[in-house]
C-alpha cells in the first residue's frame, strides 16, 4: 500500500514522529533539488524509481529554482523556463510518477535566492501560492517545505505569509522550512501555528571548519555543533510545544568537505552514515541523505561542476550510502521505533565526544546501540530484568545481523565489535527481547 493509503500525514499523537492515520511513517528523503529543471520524464523516472526501490519515502524538489529564463541546463521536455505552461505540466507529471512509486514529494514552492533577490516578494506571493496550491491540493504525495538554503531572519514577513497562505489553502498538507546551514527552523519559525515539523541543515563542515559571525555561519551566540548532529535534534525536541524535527540536509555522499576547497577529503558512505545513526538514535523522526551529483543533477563531464563533483548522476545513483540509507529505516522500522527515545543513561561507560560517541535508542523492548569506531562500551540492562535477551551485531553497511549472544539476566554487558579490516568500522548493537 502507499503510505497516504492508511490516512492523510500527520504528526503522532507524541508530537515527535509523523504517521499516516495510526501507521507509522519514517521520513528518508533525498535531494534531488533541480529535479525538475534538470531532467526529463524519462529520467524522473529513472531516479525516482532507483530512489523508491531503495526504501526513501520522501524526494525534496524546488519548484522556481529560477524564475524569468533557462536554468543552467535545459529540461529536455520543456525548456527549463518557468514562466511556461509546459514546465508546470511537466512538474505535474513528475508529482504524479512520484505518487504512482509510494513517493512522498517534499516540495519548494522557490529557493531562498529567488526570495532574496526580490522575485517573489510579499506583493506577489498572494498570487503564486494560490496558483500552487489549487494545483496540487489534490496531489497526496505533497509536503510543502518553505525556505530553501536560506535563514528565516531574511525575509520573515514572506515566509509567514507564504506559510499561512499554504496552511489555509492547503490544511491536509504538512509544511516544513528547509534553512540555511547549521541552522534549525526553530530558530524563527517554531511557534508558528503553520510549521508542523522543524527541519535543520547540519551542514557539510568538518569540526574545525567554522567561522562564527561570518556571512555564511552563525553567530556566537547562535553556536557551532561541527559533525554532531545529534544535537539540533536534542535542542529542537527540547523546545515546546513539541514538534519532530529531521536534518533536512547533512554532508552529502562525494561532496567536499567544506564545500568550496578542491584539496579537501571528500564526505563517505560512512559519514552519511555516521550522520544518519547520530540523529535517528536521538529521536529525529527520520532522516535526509543527499548525493553532490544528484543533488544537482550533473550531466556533464565536460563541463565543470559544483563542489568538487566527479561523477554523472547516473552514476552516482548507485553510490554505497544510498542504499544504506534504506538499512537504517528498515531497523528502525523493526521495532516500535515511534514510542522509543534517546536512552545515553543505559551507557554505564560513559559517553564520549565526537566520534567516540556512542548512540543509544531504547524502547521497552529493545536497545540500540551505534558505535561509529568500534570502541568498547558498557550497557546497563537492568530495567529489562526478567525478559528473554537476544544480541547481535549489525552491519550498517549490508544489513547482516551476526548473532552475539544470549544477554538474559544479565545487568549489565560489556562488549567490543570485530574490526573490519576495511575504511570504515561502525555497528550497531541490537539487543530485542523475545
Amino acid at each position: 500500500m502507499k503510505p497516504w493509503e492508511y490516512g492523510t500525514l500527520r504528526v503522532s499523537d507524541n508530537q515527535r514522529y509523523l504517521c499516516n492515520g495510526d501507521q507509522p511513517f519514517f521520513w528518508l528523503g533525498d535531494t534531488a533539488w533541480l529535479l525538475f529543471q534538470q531532467c526529463s520524464i524519462e529520467e524522473s523516472y529513472r531516479y525516482l524509481k532507483n530512489r523508491a526501490d531503495k526504501g526513501f519515502t520522501v524526494i525534496q524538489a524546488v519548484l522556481l529554482h529560477e524564475v524569468g529564463g533557462k536554468t543552467e541546463s535545459s529540461l529536455a521536455d520543456a525548456g527549463g523556463d518557468v514562466t511556461k505552461k509546459e514546465f508546470w505540466e511537466h512538474c505535474d507529471q513528475v508529482i504524479k510518477m512520484a505518487e504512482n512509486l509510494g513517493l512522498y514529494m517534499g516540495l519548494l514552492p522557490a529557493w531562498g535566492a529567488v526570495v532574496k533577490h526580490g522575485i517573489l516578494n510579499t506583493d506577489n506571493v498572494n498570487e503564486y501560492v494560490h496558483f500552487i496550491a489549487e494545483r496540487y491540493k489534490n496531489s497526496p504525495n505533497v509536503i510543502w517545505i518553505l525556505g530553501g538554503d536560506i535563514r528565516g531572519d531574511v525575509n520573515p514577513e514572506f515566509y509567514q505569509m507564504e506559510g499561512r497562505l499554504l496552511k489555509e489553502l492547503t490544511p491536509n498538507k504538512l509544511i516544513g522550512y528547509h534553512p540555511f546551514g547549521r541552522c534549525s527552523s526553530s530558530m524563527w519559525f517554531h511557534n508558528e501555528p503553520w510549521l508542523d515539523f522543524n527541519m535543520f541543515q547540519s551542514g557539510h563542515r568538518r569540526y574545525d571548519q567554522a567561522s562564527l559571525g561570518a556571512w555564511d555561519d552563525n553567530a556566537i551566540k547562535e553556536g557551532f555543533f561541527g559533525e554532531d548532529n545529534w544535537r539540533y535534534v536534542d535542542r529542537d525536541l527540547g523546545y515546546l510545544p513539541k514538534k519532530p524535527t529531521v536534518d533536512g540536509e547533512p554532508s552529502y555522499e562525494w561532496i567536499l568537505q567544506g564545500l568550496h576547497v578542491v584539496t579537501e577529503p571528500y564526505w563517505r558512505e560512512w559519514d552519511v552514515r555516521r550522520y544518519a545513526y547520530w540523529s535517528v538514535f536521538e529521536g529525529s523522526m527520520g532522516h535526509t541523505y543527499g548525493d553532490n551529483a544528484i543533488q544537482q543533477f550533473y550531466n556533464d563531464l565536460t563541463k565543470k561542476g559544483a563542489y568538487g563533483v566527479r561523477e554523472v548522476w547516473q552514476e552516482a545513483l548507485h553510490h554505497a550510502g544510498s542504499g544504506q540509507m534504506g538499512i537504517m529505516r528498515r531497523l528502525m522500522e523493526s521495532v516500535d521505533y515511534q514510542n522509543g527515545r534517546p536512552a545515553e543513561e543505559l551507557l554505564l561507560s560513559g559517553q564520549k565526544e565526537r566520534y567516540e560517541r556512542i548512540a543509544v535508542f531504547a524502547g521497552a523492548d529493545y536497545v540500540f546501540a551505534y558505535d561509529y569506531l568500534g570502541g568498547e562500551f558498557t550497557l546497563d540492562l537492568k530495567p529489562y530484568s526478567g525478559k528473554k535477551l537476544s544480541a547481535w551485531w549489525f552491519d550498517p553497511a549490508d544489513g547482516v545481523y551476526s548473532y552475539l549472544g544470549d544477554f538474559t539476566e544479565k545487568e549489565q554487558v560489556c562488549v567490543k565489535p570485530i574490526n573490519k579490516q576495511r575504511e570504515d568500522n561502525d555497528w550497531v548493537l541490537v539487543i530485542k527481547a523475545e
